[in-house]
């Protein structure tokens, strides 16, 4: 859920409309591929839920993944990673992917480590989902499909990951676009005590730091997921196909693991591991981000997230926050992916 500064605590048509795209973009020249051309004026009007599916989900080993990922557009157009959050998928995209794609970007879109398709190469690979690790798997996706650099966009676990990039490898990252700001949070931070009603919109974390609160997510994903979703976003009215069709991913045999673990390290009652300690002192230190960077916040996110002017700051480059209206939740992309669109393009342009 908000993945909102951790108050320093801190997811086309179906197939054939997607094969159809596919053919379109093959007849579009090299020229008008280009995505610097096209403006967010260019970009078709479409209603949120437009889509329903990706064309087809590929798979690629990538560091200690086989990564799974949908991907659209062309392939020399300017790569966009989108990074789904917790507890999303990457249909949090379906309606953004087509739309970037037509604009002539080449968009991937990775289930992170623990949804859907992706799995550890090896049994004995630790399940970590510490915060740096999730960054070090698009870095080496990016490696494994050859993209030495890459507009990053995401939401909540995938703000937070897009974030890290942008600070500590910014000649990977073109521009930045990120929910809810700067996510970047360390266990330090974490210990400080909020006042009982911020305290209170953590209550998952502090379900999950219980043995009961694992067993209670394993037994209940999908049951906690769609209790999540309607909190995050309570003016969002999905169906129940649309929930379900996400919920699929939680099925993932690590999905509990990196879960757990993910919120148990944010509150330090976990280890991470120690390869990654140099990483974590660097982030606990806050770095600036240089890159061009949009925040987006939806109007009506039942989750927890910090006022833009306690991090704008944090972004050095050029840098702009824009507020998303319209009864806009924390699943800012899939609510309102015109929105989440036009931001990527009009970033590629600073």
């Amino acid at each position: 859920m908000s993945e909102g500064t951790n108050y320093s605590r801190r997811r086309f048509l179906g197939a054939a409309a997607m094969s159809l795209a596919a053919a379109e973009f093959a007849m579009i020249g090299s020229a008008n591929a280009q995505s610097s051309q096209t403006t967010p004026a260019d970009l078709p009007t479409i209603k949120p839920g437009t889509n329903t599916s990706f064309a087809s989900i590929k798979q690629i080993d990538a560091g200690v993944l086989n990564v799974g990922y949908a991907e659209a557009g062309p392939a020399e157009g300017t790569a966009v990673i989108l990074l789904h959050g917790w507890p999303y998928d990457i249909h949090s995209f379906v309606d953004v992917a087509p739309l970037l794609a037509s604009a002539g970007y080449r968009v991937i879109v990775p289930y992170l480590r623990g949804y859907g398709t992706t799995r550890f190469l090896s049994s004995d690979t630790f399940r970590n989902g510490q915060q740096s690790v999730v960054a070090l798997d698009a870095i080496a996706l990016m490696d494994a499909l050859k993209i030495p650099k890459a507009i990053i966009a995401g939401f909540d676990w995938g703000a937070r990951t897009a974030d890290i990039i942008a600070a500590l490898w910014p000649e990977r990252c073109k521009a930045l676009i990120s929910v809810s700001g700067y996510l970047i949070g360390s266990q330090e931070s974490n210990k400080m005590p909020l006042p009982p009603k911020a305290e209170l919109a953590w209550w998952y974390q502090y379900y999950f730091a219980t043995e009961r609160g694992r067993a209670g997510y394993d037994k209940y994903r999908r049951d906690f997921a769609r209790l999540i979703w309607q909190l995050a976003s309570p003016k969002w009215d999905f169906d129940d196909a649309t929930f379900q069709r996400s919920a699929a991913s939680f099925d993932n045999p690590d999905h509990v693991s990196i879960v757990i673990h993910n919120y148990r390290w944010r509150l330090g009652l976990t280890e991470g591991e120690p390869k990654y300690d140099d990483l974590e002192t660097r982030l606990a230190k806050g770095p600036v981000i240089s890159v061009p960077t949009i925040t987006l916040e939806g109007d009506a996110n039942g989750a927890s997230h910090a006022d833009p002017g306690s991090y704008a700051k944090r972004f050095t480059g050029k840098y702009e926050h824009r507020n998303v209206t319209g009864g806009v939740g924390h699943n800012l992309p899939q609510e309102a992916p015109q929105a989440f669109a036009k931001a990527v393009i009009n970033v590629d342009g600073y």
